[in-house]
């Protein structure tokens, strides 16, 4: 306890070397929370440290190498009530941010969303994707957000982040009025609606939304199913068509033929049609042939 009372009154260098992809916010440790005065402060690229003095955001150093003096900690001077000339150790949370995005967080709808579409009317929609955030505020985000957890990851801030995304994706997609048809080719457009939308509670906590990217919206399985079903009726509509279309060719390469075959070829077929025809011309109402008079 002695000796480590001792190494915590003297500590001289500040710094923060874990390179885990996923922490957001680290706290120095030390005895007593005390720091020599005089004391060499690193601060890496892609990251700021911030120094808290009993709950309260004090300075806080962009990337660079400081030694921590009155000088260079006015905010933390001015909370704790130094004189000018203060050379004693003195008491301080510093917390170590990462500025770097963190990138390919996911985000979805855990149950359908509803809105109105142009064509189909209300519907039921499911959608996911990823987004990219970082912290732009380092002190709103430690207030906010990490409060005094000594070691804060990405993965305790993601659950909150994805329930603002998709608490806006409703009303986002009513507004975009993109038919569900044409969603697929929209997804683009969309996620920098949902950016817009969601950006600015985003940076309430201390964060960017660098980038939404959605992946994919579906409709349930019953809905699909029917889509399907009209899409089938649509391509049988399209084969009768070519099939009447390829029956006009074949006619007209046969009469193009000189003599034979060929021109007989024409009436006989000529003559299937026109007597097609006329049994339709006196087909009866319940579909049986009615002689001429």
């Amino acid at each position: 306890m002695i000796l480590r009372k001792l190494l915590g009154e003297f500590v001289d260098v500040v710094e923060w070397t874990d390179d885990s992809p996923n922490t957001m916010v680290w706290r120095f440790e030390r005895y007593g929370n005390e720091i020599k005065n005089g004391a060499q402060l690193t601060v890496r690229a892609g990251q700021v440290a911030v120094f808290v003095s009993e709950g309260q955001i004090a300075d806080v150093f962009a990337p660079g190498m400081y030694t921590l003096e009155t000088r260079n900690l006015p905010l933390l001077s001015t909370l704790q009530g130094w004189v000018h000339g203060f050379q004693s150790p003195f008491k301080a949370e510093v917390y170590f941010v990462s500025t770097r995005r963190f990138t390919d967080l996911k985000w979805g709808t855990r149950n359908p969303v509803i809105l109105r579409d142009p064509e189909f009317g209300p519907i039921r929609l499911r959608a996911f994707g990823s987004y990219v955030v970082r912290i732009v505020e380092a002190g709103t985000f430690i207030r906010e957000i990490v409060g005094t957890d000594s070691h804060f990851t990405v993965e305790e801030v993601a659950q909150q982040l994805r329930n603002m995304i998709v608490s806006r994706l409703a009303v986002v997609l009513g507004e975009s009025g993109v038919p569900i048809l044409d969603m697929a080719a929209s997804y683009e457009a969309l996620g920098q609606f949902i950016t817009n939308a969601v950006g600015t509670r985003f940076l309430a906590y201390g964060l960017e939304l660098s980038q939404l990217l959605v992946e994919n919206v579906s409709l349930p399985p019953e809905v699909e199913a029917a889509l399907d079903a009209r899409s089938r009726m649509g391509i049988v509509g399209d084969l009768r068509a070519y099939q009447q279309f390829q029956a006009a060719e074949a006619l007209a390469k046969a009469a193009a033929q000189p003599g034979g075959t060929a021109g007989d070829g024409l009436g006989l077929a000529m003559g299937l049609m026109l007597g097609n025809q006329a049994g339709r011309a006196f087909a009866g109402p319940w579909g049986q042939a009615t002689p001429p008079p």
